[in-house]
């Protein structure tokens, strides 16, 4: 980080410490009850604390705040000055996370810093709004009340709280998710039945159909099917409104998958990812594209159609490496993604020692919180190919970290998965490395 960068940092700290009124031993004693609150009290005294509070202002070698003051920060930045949660753009909070990476905290730390107090809003019954800046919780308010004034900025933070709650899958459990999302998701349903601007409408309707999917998909993951196909249902009619078929392509992707996992058979998802690709090819995103493709691939090689999976799979590619050029979704799908296709492709119709090593370099390429549970699936599909390579001691021990991971999010296909890859390992089950995974599954998942 730069010598600049670091003085913006400690200026931002300061300009947040005065625009609550507080002298330096003041925010030095909020952060010494903050530490007691959480069951965490300091070692030092609040002389101590305030020197530190002044090294981290200074204007001209300031420091990085250590992890531990990071957090007792971000608790007090996180509650407005009266007590209400606030962690959206313009908050304090969103403030606090600004100045930490100009004085050179890790973007990875700051995720885990954000996802936590995520965590802590919905602990205490917070939801979206705590995502939302105080001027947009209000704007928000405003266009309820009277959608006649409704707007773009208004638009965008919906949008962008949306992508935020996007973002904290995999580091969250899906139930919070659900929470998150609820007020989002009653919200675009009662301006879409209102008269809002003609200009706006377009735009309303495609949050929509990104809320109502991430809601469909929150659904599923917890096991409300019904809810989850209503929501899917809601999200194909926003989007097929917009007059952008990649759009609809993305919401019948992603109900084609929750339907491979909840219904028998695969007919029912082969329908909804027949009508993907032809939405696909017909849009303007190459990525989205890639992304249909890649699915088309996965369910053919679950059919056991090798001819048609590998057509697929080649086309998927294709895709991938074109020109992406001003692409309208250009990181909705990755390369280390459509490895793990070409994986599942290999170890339904093709060579299992070929399928691991597809999946291990995807996995090894998932490293986001956001990728957690899709490197949850991958390793487990790694896994059943290790099964499928006579060397069920080695699934077993890569399973023991693919609980730990589904354990965390409460994801429903890496769940799935693993009691698939379990049932692949009962010809073991006679071995004490197969009763240690069955009792971590048991104990993690109730599985």
């Amino acid at each position: 980080m730069s010598a600049h960068g670091r003085l913006v940092g400690a200026a931002t700290l300061k300009r947040l410490r005065h625009a609550r009124g507080w002298s330096l031993a003041d925010t030095a004693r909020a952060i010494v009850d903050q530490a007691a609150a959480l069951g965490q009290p300091l070692d030092a005294c609040v002389g101590s604390v305030q020197r530190s509070v002044a090294r981290w202002e200074s204007s001209t070698t300031p420091i990085l705040p250590g992890r531990r003051y990071q957090l007792l920060l971000a608790h007090l930045y996180a509650r407005t000055t009266d007590g209400q949660t606030s962690l959206g753009a313009g908050s304090d909070f969103h403030e606090l996370l600004d100045a930490l990476a100009h004085l050179g905290e890790s973007e990875p730390h700051l995720d885990e810093l954000r996802a936590l107090l995520v965590r802590t809003a919905t602990d205490g019954g917070g939801g979206l709004l705590a995502l939302l800046g105080p001027s947009t919780q209000h704007a928000l308010s405003t266009a309820l009340a009277d959608p006649t004034r409704l707007d773009e900025e208004v638009l965008d933070a919906i949008r962008l709280a949306v992508s935020d709650v996007n973002g904290q899958v995999g580091s969250v459990p899906f139930v919070r998710v659900q929470l998150l999302l609820a007020p989002v998701v009653e919200s675009c349903r009662r301006l879409l039945d209102a008269l809002v601007p003609e200009p706006l409408i377009p735009g309303l309707r495609a949050v929509a159909a990104q809320a109502y999917t991430l809601a469909g998909r929150a659904a599923f993951e917890t096991r409300d099917d019904e809810a989850s196909r209503a929501l899917y249902a809601e999200a194909t009619a926003a989007a097929g409104g917009i007059g952008s078929p990649w759009r609809r392509a993305v919401v019948k992707m992603s109900h084609a998958l929750v339907t491979l996992y909840s219904m028998p058979g695969i007919d029912a998802a082969q329908r909804l990812v027949g009508d993907a690709v032809r939405d696909a090819r017909a849009g303007e995103s190459v990525t989205v594209r890639a992304r249909a493709h890649a699915l088309q691939a996965e369910i053919a090689a679950r059919a056991g159609a090798e001819r048609h999976a590998k057509a697929a799979l080649a086309l998927a590619w294709y895709d991938m490496d074109s020109d992406r050029d001003g692409d309208p979704a250009p990181t909705s799908f990755s390369p280390a993604y459509l490895r793990g296709f070409d994986g599942v492709t290999s170890l339904y119709v093709g060579d299992p020692a070929k399928a691991h090593d597809y999946f291990a370099r995807s996995a090894e390429a998932l490293q986001a919180p956001r990728e957690r549970v899709q490197r949850a699936i991958v390793a487990t599909d790694q896994a059943l190919a290790r099964i499928r390579l006579d060397e069920p001691e080695s699934a077993a021990e890569l399973l023991h970290e693919c609980v730990d991971a589904a354990s965390v999010t409460g994801g429903r296909v890496a769940t799935i998965r693993l009691r698939r890859a379990r049932s692949d390992l009962r010809p073991w089950r006679r071995e004490s490395w197969f009763a240690d995974l069955d009792d971590h599954l048991i104990d993690s998942l109730g599985a």
